[in-house]
């Protein structure tokens, strides 16, 4: 399990990297317009924050709930912060990755403008949560 834990961090770390990547460089190469609001890039890069959120819930939920009344109140705080994170930004990228998809193409409410905001929150969110656990799963796996 130790290195399942281990090979799991090391991908959320990675995934992390890359959407913080793309999110600093992306606005250097790439000039937006309506029929192309965002790079191609997103493409490929949005199913790997996807897995690497299913990651996070999981992983996140399984140390919440060994967080109990014997736990610190430091572990206890940091268990609920990176599941509740992910539980969050979870809503937030399922919500507007099915809006942009064919799926969610008919869900007109909202604009485009409001689309790129929860982008941004998100990609702003997102790595420091896959980040965050990735390293902690690092961290337990060494610890064991």
């Amino acid at each position: 399990m130790e290195a399942l834990k281990r090979v799991i961090g090391v991908v959320l770390i990675v995934i992390a990297a890359i959407v913080a990547i793309q999110t600093v460089v992306e606005p250097i190469y790439h000039t937006s317009s309506a029929e192309s609001p965002y790079s191609s890039a997103w493409g490929w890069i949005d199913p790997l924050a996807a897995v690497s959120i299913i990651l996070g819930l999981i992983f996140g939920y399984i140390r919440m709930s060994r967080a109990d009344a014997s736990s610190s109140v430091q572990e206890f705080l940091a268990a609920n912060t990176l599941f509740y994170g992910f539980l969050s930004v979870a809503i937030l990228f399922f919500w507007n990755w099915f809006g942009i998809s064919d799926v969610g193409k008919g869900f007109t409410v909202i604009s485009a403008d409001v689309r790129s905001l929860v982008w941004i929150i998100f990609n702003a969110l997102h790595p420091l949560l896959s980040g965050a656990m990735g390293a902690q799963l690092l961290r337990a796996s060494i610890s064991e």
